[in-house]
């Protein structure tokens, strides 16, 4: 039976016990680090922060020079998230976070779909200008924004973090985890992406998790979920995948995995001369 006035348990565990607070606001007094680029990320390579950084990337590689950042690396395991100068980037505390310095005064933009919706309206690409179809990419970048919290601190806590395995809570968020999927699947039994033929800021916003989780790259839990029999997510999946930017972007900011995959920081396009997705193992690519 809960109390009548909830405290907080200390004794908890789980794997980001150290890190959760039921409060805001910086833990401690850290300025952040600035680059040579207007674009300034503040972010770790977990979907979230892939989302921004496959962006920046697809935007290069499109020719848009004024895309070129600096990527810097936010441990939140450490409570980086905590500091002043992140805080005041970003008052929730959550990666990523971005500060743009090509006009006076600087703009912050924090949680990835508003940062994604921000570089698509800035450089006019990856996101149509015809209304219904701008309209249909929007509704999927949101309804990611929306469903993915039920993905990650549902079913991934549950299931993979949780100290105590929690049959209720693990059969409640993967039934909609599994209701999720099968939205995704049927939509794209008609469409090769999520707003028609055209590959765009929704497609970002949604690969990082679902595809990563079909490919089996979080929680361990594909054969659990049994992703493979969602042949159009996967046919998706995969074909994002072999895109050179979502490649390149998957590295930044990578701070796990085999150390070929990780590209810690990101400060000019010639990093990634000795970092490259083709020197993976195959099991490791996503």
């Amino acid at each position: 039976m809960p109390p009548k006035v909830w405290s907080p348990d200390t004794q908890s565990g789980g794997r980001f016990a150290n890190i959760n607070r039921p409060v805001a606001g910086p833990t401690h007094e850290k300025v952040l680090p600035v680059g040579r680029h207007p674009l300034q990320l503040y972010s770790l390579g977990t979907p979230n922060g892939v989302k921004v950084t496959v962006m920046l990337e697809e935007l290069l590689a499109l020719g848009h020079r004024g895309a070129e950042y600096d990527a810097w690396l936010i441990h939140i395991g450490e409570g980086d998230q905590f500091g002043s100068g992140f805080v005041t980037v970003n008052p929730n505390s959550k990666i990523p976070a971005l500060m743009d310095h090509s006009g006076a005064p600087p703009i912050r933009v924090f949680e990835s779909g508003a940062i994604l919706l921000y570089l698509a309206e800035k450089f006019g690409a990856l996101l149509p200008t015809d209304p219904s179809k701008r309209a249909a990419c929007l509704s999927w970048l949101f309804w990611q924004m929306g469903s993915a919290p039920y993905l990650g601190g549902g079913f991934g806590h549950f299931y993979a973090y949780a100290p105590v395995k929690i049959e209720y809570c693990i059969d409640r968020f993967a039934m909609e985890v599994k209701r999720q999927l099968d939205v995704l699947d049927r939509h794209l039994a008609e469409h090769r992406y999520m707003a028609g033929e055209e590959y765009t800021i929704a497609d970002i916003a949604i690969w990082p998790w679902y595809g990563a989780l079909a490919a089996g790259h979080i929680y361990d839990a594909a054969e659990f979920l049994q992703t493979a029999s969602y042949a159009h997510v996967n046919r998706w999946t995969h074909e994002i995948a072999e895109r050179p930017a979502v490649k390149r972007g998957r590295m930044v900011n990578r701070s796990f995995g085999r150390p070929e995959s990780q590209l810690r920081e990101r400060h000019d396009a010639g990093d990634f001369e000795t970092k490259t997705q083709d020197k993976l193992e195959p099991g490791e690519r996503a």
